[in-house]
């Protein structure tokens, strides 16, 4: 559906989405190896926005991960729509300077802002929570007037949009083959209430669904300005609502049969899936290659102290076993610098990583987002700083901050030594992967645009990586042995991520990295560099 505000006046809207700051989770230095791609994945909020607002007003989209917006763009813009996350706010900060040098209206909306609404006072409008009634009094008022407002203007959602009723995300603004991933969502709230989470704050803690039917257009759309070699379901649990996941995964399984499989599916979901044979057994012939969760720590005391008991249903190592005999790849998010840590916390962590071979670990010291647990309590204690300056966290941690550093650089280091982490992918690739479903041969998997995606990554990675780089050797130890099976993709995806993975990890060490992926801003290199000597 469209906003069913009847728009009487033709508006020009510009729909920017601002630059992340380099980090582990932007996978940058892939980039460099694919093409003509730029950017992680296409942002779904602000998509969903542009597909949302009146028909006769015209839109324009710019990620500013792919190109700045120019003053050429501001020039034919009558409003500027921005949305994002904490990590973009110094960026959402400077589109809202570049739109009124411009002489643009500002409107800010998205997770951030619905969080803290504060820390934007540059904005002319501010749209505080998600779909809605606030999203039609804003469009309504926007096409009245377009001059900028004498104070600032706060339109909040009290009465949501139902996701049954979301139009297609306007997947058509996005320029073609710019993404490393596709992304669709269903589903939006999570059941749990893991203490540094803030999405049972935002999106509620009764998961909202589409129809399955949704999914297969919006996948249909997003085809059509790939390749994209997987779609990540967005979803903050994808087994949030089981009976609705077990729904709609027959209807994933048919979709691919009848377009020949042109991707796999990724998604993040909590470790008790480990606990749904059944609907692991969908999800291996939906294609699902790839499952984040959210780990943490493989300390259970830790676990039960941040109200993350739900990753103690399954042992931590059976359940990254279980996942990976259906053929699935597990993705972990790793935290430091939690209350329960200790000296002995970081020898875990790097015993965890060896044992479980999970090849991809997001690996982070503790930051507090606004809306959590987390962030009341610690703002109880006194133990919140409001400028993160050199500490790389928000967060006073119990024990002293350089050890917390270190144990975090470490941790890095060990995982991602060239060695570490391609014999992980190795492992992966010889008993994982193998156990995925053989899909077939189709024009849709050897479409034009998805070879000549391949050569250029194989070309890349042959020269950039096997031939360029003073860790070849490693690489074409993992590399031969997949190109003598034919595992080419296989070949593909591990050289891109490890590639980015180990060039990451050096730039940890030379201090051009920040320690958490949700600081604002990245660790000064001073004091980075003085945690690389130790």
């Amino acid at each position: 559906m469209r906003c069913p505000v009847d728009a009487r006046n033709d508006r020009r809207v510009l729909c920017v989405f601002p630059r992340y700051t380099p980090s582990f989770g932007t996978f940058q230095h892939a980039y460099r190896l694919m093409g003509r791609v730029r950017a992680f994945m296409p942002p779904q909020g602000i998509l969903l926005i542009a597909a949302y607002l009146p028909a006769r007003w015209q839109v324009r989209f710019v990620d500013e991960n792919i190109r700045s917006a120019r003053p050429a763009d501001f020039a034919w813009a009558e409003i500027v729509l921005v949305s994002g996350m904490h990590v973009q706010q110094e960026a959402m900060r400077d589109i809202a300077r570049r739109a009124r040098e411009g002489g643009c209206v500002s409107v800010l909306g998205g997770p951030s802002v619905s969080a803290c609404a504060e820390l934007y006072p540059d904005f002319d409008y501010l749209h505080v929570g998600e779909l809605g009634d606030a999203t039609d009094e804003l469009v309504a008022r926007l096409d009245a007037d377009v001059t900028a407002p004498a104070q600032q203007v706060r339109f909040e959602t009290l009465r949501r949009v139902d996701l049954c009723d979301f139009p297609v995300p306007a997947y058509h603004l996005i320029e073609r083959g710019r993404y490393m991933l596709g992304s669709v969502q269903f589903s939006s709230g999570c059941p749990y209430r893991c203490e540094f989470c803030d999405i049972p704050a935002l999106y509620g803690r009764q998961p909202r669904l589409k129809r399955p039917e949704q999914v297969l257009a919006e996948l249909d759309a997003l085809l059509e300005r790939g390749p994209f070699g997987s779609v990540y379901f967005v979803d903050d649990n994808f087994i949030a609502n089981r009976k609705a996941a077990r729904e709609l995964l027959p209807h994933l399984v048919d979709w691919q049969k009848r377009r020949g499989y042109p991707i796999q599916f990724s998604c993040e979901a909590t470790l008790n899936i480990a606990r749904l044979p059944d609907l692991l057994a969908q999800m291996r012939e939906a294609y699902f290659c790839t499952v984040f969760c959210g780990i943490e720590t493989p300390e259970l005391g830790a676990l039960d102290a941040m109200s993350k008991e739900h990753n103690l249903a399954v042992p931590l190592l059976e359940g990254v076993r279980i996942l990976n005999e259906h053929g699935m790849e597990v993705v972990s998010g790793i935290i430091l610098g939690l209350d329960t840590d200790t000296s002995a916390t970081a020898r875990r962590i790097v015993e965890f990583i060896d044992q479980s071979r999970i090849p991809l670990l997001t690996i982070n010291i503790l930051q507090a987002l606004p809306r959590t647990p987390l962030w009341d309590r610690l703002a109880v204690a006194s133990r919140l700083v409001e400028e993160e300056g050199t500490r790389g966290s928000n967060v006073v941690f119990l024990r002293p901050h350089e050890e917390v550093l270190s144990d975090w650089l470490r941790c890095i280091r060990h995982a991602y030594r060239p060695g570490a982490v391609y014999a992980r992918f190795a492992w992966n690739a010889r008993t994982t992967y193998r156990r995925r479903i053989d899909p077939p041969l189709s024009r849709a998997r050897l479409s034009a645009s998805n070879i000549r995606r391949g050569l250029v990554c194989l070309f890349n990675i042959f020269l950039r990586v096997g031939i360029l780089s003073d860790y070849r050797r490693t690489f074409w130890r993992m590399a031969l042995p997949n190109l003598l099976r034919g595992r080419i993709e296989d070949l593909i995806q591990i050289s891109l991520v490890s590639h980015h993975l180990i060039t990451y990890a050096r730039e940890c060490e030379a201090g051009e990295q920040s320690a958490s992926n949700y600081a604002t801003r990245p660790l000064p290199r001073s004091e980075q560099a003085e945690l690389a000597v130790r």
